[in-house]
């Protein structure tokens, strides 16, 4: 929406300094008309990344959100479609008809590069989605900020205690009736030619002490977006939502358990070729 509402005033700009130059009597409009469009698309893309800039720039660092800024949600909605689309991305979804339309649930998927999350919030701009990061993500530039303004929780993977603590702010924020949490239960993005490796048991206790389901996702082609942007090239990627487990079928069990069957459908719907053998 975003995008295209950009375009269309650049276009009217573009034809309006035309007609101020003297229409199209002469050739002149040959390089006016794509001069004035390439600078108001400029000028209305330097206006929304100061319109965030400033958004970040003039809260609190050290806050503590105990609450979803729904602002911050509306600028996502509006921004991460456009960014994406800017990129080249087509994203195809499947099996968004299965998401749960009452109540909380944990949504996990493979992770293969940085951009996953954005590709999340295009797909499921309503569901209020907050991340587990790695602690390292909360002290980026304007985006760890914002992430914190939509309760995002940061995770310090090599601290047993601090992610004990994360885990324990993340069934909080289900049984309070925030936010949803969503996750990548290998920890860490896939490098070695991006295949589905095991998956730290520990984030599943979430939805197990919530009481919620658990909505299990894949991801295929984000590995893909900014090598092909720097070529020009478009990116397909593909979220399938392959299933959501009952809360239900969460009681009796153990974390490891639940573990392997979430990775068992995940290898299933992503192939044998895509799993690692770890």
């Amino acid at each position: 929406m975003l995008l295209n509402l950009i375009y269309v005033l650049s276009a009217l700009v573009a034809l309006g300094v035309c007609a101020a130059a003297g229409g199209f009597s002469s050739l002149a409009w040959l390089w006016l008309l794509p001069l004035g469009f390439v600078g108001c698309f400029v000028l209305c893309a330097v206006v929304c990344f100061l319109y965030v800039w400033l958004s970040d720039r003039y809260s609190d660092p050290d806050a503590q959100y105990d609450s979803d800024d729904p602002h911050v949600r509306g600028i996502i909605r509006w921004y991460a479609p456009a960014v994406f689309r800017l990129l080249g991305c087509k994203i195809e979804a499947n099996g968004t008809e299965k998401l749960p339309k009452d109540g909380r649930f944990l949504m996990v998927s493979n992770h293969l590069a940085d951009l996953d999350p954005g590709i999340f919030f295009i797909t499921f701009p309503n569901s209020q989605l907050s991340f587990i990061a790695k602690k390292e993500v909360q002290d980026m530039p304007i985006v760890g900020r914002l992430m914190r303004k939509i309760l995002c929780q940061f995770v310090d993977r090599e601290n047993d205690r601090e992610a004990l603590k994360t885990i324990l702010r993340c069934i909080s924020i289900l049984k309070e009736d925030k936010a949803n949490i969503a996750v990548f239960p290998e920890g860490k993005k896939s490098t070695d030619q991006y295949l589905l490796h095991h998956f730290r048991p520990g984030v599943f206790k979430i939805a197990q002490k919530a009481n919620v389901p658990i909505v299990v996702c894949t991801l295929r082609g984000t590995q893909n977006i900014l090598p092909n942007a720097k070529k020009l090239r478009p990116t397909h990627i593909r979220l399938n939502l392959v299933e959501v487990i009952p809360a239900g079928e969460l009681k009796g069990v153990t974390a490891v358990d639940i573990a392997h069957r979430v990775h068992g459908i995940m290898a299933a719907d992503l192939g044998a070729e895509f799993v690692a053998e770890d």
